[in-house]
């Protein structure tokens, strides 16, 4: 078994694909509409997505403009090479950097957080280059 896809509810698909291609730099995968059931996909992801790696599915439902999140969910995991660099990458582009880079407490990974239009939390994990789930290039 393997790990596909996270599956995230959008309230604007374009602002979705736009924040994580963009700001993150992921690639824009592949979209899919679905007229009968009123909804829209977009996959994105990086390095060509599945089967290499694993991907954001992002469900736009037609006429749904905000979702609570819940508090059961807790946020993807990006490795990057260097946080610090990530942050501002990401402050660069629009994005919303809401813990800046520096240690974990209680330890010494480099980690940061941002949070996509819709409220989701991302943290970003340093990690040496080659390392797994490499980001933000």
């Amino acid at each position: 078994m393997r790990l596909l896809h996270t599956m995230l509810r959008v309230g604007n698909l374009q602002r979705s694909i736009d924040f994580y291609t963009q700001v993150l730099g992921m690639r824009l995968l592949r979209t899919s509409e679905n007229p009968e059931y009123k909804y829209s996909l977009a996959f994105v992801g990086y390095d060509g997505g599945n089967p290499g790696q694993a991907e954001i599915e992002l469900t736009y439902n037609w006429g749904t403009e905000s979702y609570d999140l819940g508090t059961a969910y807790g946020h993807i995991a990006l490795g990057v090479p260097d946080a610090y660099a990530a942050c501002e990458k990401i402050k660069a582009n629009g994005g919303n950097v809401t813990r800046e880079a520096g240690p974990v407490k209680g330890g010494t990974t480099v980690i940061a957080f941002v949070t996509d239009p819709d409220g989701y939390k991302i943290e970003l994990i340093q990690r040496a280059e080659g390392g797994e789930g490499g980001g933000l290039r």
